[in-house]
């Protein structure tokens, strides 16, 4: 693969959706009849990361339904596969949990997961320090790749799927640099130990591809996922304008 370019991989299909008449499936024919509906989104994420990322573009969800999946890689499993099948099992199970819910059974679903990748070597997100010290002495002084997988459900059960990937280089840590990051456990619950937009940014020498998605969104994919779907994401644009004409 170039490392001089950010890819991502379009996927059309049909969701698994549950085989009993649901209320998500009435209102999907529904919308059909009429284009006064103002969509809605739900976010199968909890995180503030995630959240803050949509807020600059304008984007904010009605709802947010994290799903809890394993996200242990399977055995062999390669990291491309890895974030394209998790970001579709967290956008399926967050649409399974809103099927009959009043508010948002026809909203539209965005699933997002991101990993780090040495090679094929995933690194995962550390939890005790002796995982964070790994992590963070392998990615010191070489380069790494920050893959997200992307998947957006529409309301009329429509599945598409991206993969985003960035390559990202380390400087090499000295000592001093290295036991100061793992004593700020700020390492704690990130992919591969560390937030480019945090401490670790002062460690990055090199990013080829979007910096949005290492944060942990790729802003122009997404972007592109909703409006080529129908998801008028410029809608608030004008009134941000106007509200910060008026301050």
């Amino acid at each position: 693969m170039s490392s001089s370019k950010t890819t991502f991989l379009p996927t059309f299909g049909r969701t698994n959706a549950p085989r009993r008449e649901t209320l998500r499936r009435q209102m999907a024919r529904e919308r059909v009849a009429t284009s006064e509906l103002q969509p809605r989104l739900v976010l199968a994420s909890g995180s503030p990361r995630r959240l803050t990322l949509l807020s600059q573009v304008g984007i904010e969800p009605n709802a947010l339904r994290p799903a809890s999946i394993d996200e242990q890689p399977k055995r062999g499993e390669m990291p491309r596969t890895l974030v394209n099948r998790l970001a579709r099992a967290k956008a399926i199970a967050a649409r399974d949990q809103i099927a009959d819910d009043t508010d948002l059974a026809d909203a539209y679903v965005l699933a997002a997961d991101t990993i780090v990748a040495v090679g094929r070597r995933i690194l995962g997100k550390p939890k005790v320090l002796e995982e964070a010290v790994a992590s963070i002495e392998l990615l010191s002084g070489r380069a790494h790749r920050v893959m997200t997988g992307v998947c957006l459900i529409t309301p009329d059960d429509k599945l598409r799927t991206r993969i985003v990937e960035t390559r990202v280089r380390f400087k090499r840590l000295s000592r001093d640099e290295f036991e100061a990051y793992i004593a700020s456990r700020e390492w704690r619950g990130k992919a591969g130990g560390y937030a480019i937009q945090g401490l670790a940014g002062c460690f990055v020498q090199k990013i080829v591809g979007s910096y949005t998605n290492v944060v942990g969104l790729p802003l122009t994919e997404v972007g592109a996922l909703l409006t080529g779907e129908g998801f008028p994401i410029h809608f608030g644009w004008v009134d941000a304008a106007e509200v910060e004409a008026d301050v």
